[in-house]
């Protein structure tokens, strides 16, 4: 017997709603990047993109831990001198929550092609509603269905 290979046309995409609210950042992010990676399958092989779509709500409610809001920074370089900006983490979430939420999902996806095609399967949203009810999304309780 040998080692079973998922097939790229085999795959099957299943939608999840993951509710960010009280849950911690990073939390919320590995659990999504688990389910774009498609980790949680049985049928997971590492060489091909098997991962679901995942909605993230309520990433303004996501909860950053200890003293992050005021010593975690976003950092991004122009390229030229003196080109370096930075925004405080708790002003991040305040202005663009849905941005850091994608920000801590790509650092825990690897960076390769699958990678990159898994994280066009994230959407992220402010709030609760998210317009993705015709695909018929399961919720998924964060750190619940193993």
């Amino acid at each position: 017997m040998g080692t079973f290979m998922a097939k790229p046309e085999t795959i099957a995409r299943q939608w999840y709603v993951l509710d960010a609210e009280g849950v911690p950042l990073g939390r919320t992010a590995a659990e999504a990047a688990r389910l774009l990676r498609g980790k949680h399958k049985p049928e997971f092989t590492p060489h091909i993109d098997s991962g679901d779509f995942v909605v993230v709500i309520n990433a303004d409610k996501a909860v950053l831990t200890g003293n992050k809001p005021e010593q975690k920074f976003y950092r991004r370089h122009s390229g030229y001198v003196g080109g370096l900006k930075e925004v405080k983490y708790r002003i991040l979430m305040e202005k663009r929550p849905e941005f850091a939420m994608e920000l801590a999902v790509k650092g825990m996806v690897p960076r390769t092609t699958p990678g990159r095609k898994a994280l066009t399967r994230l959407k992220v949203y402010k709030g609760a509603e998210h317009p993705h009810a015709p695909q018929k999304p399961v919720a998924w309780t964060i750190g619940g269905n193993a």
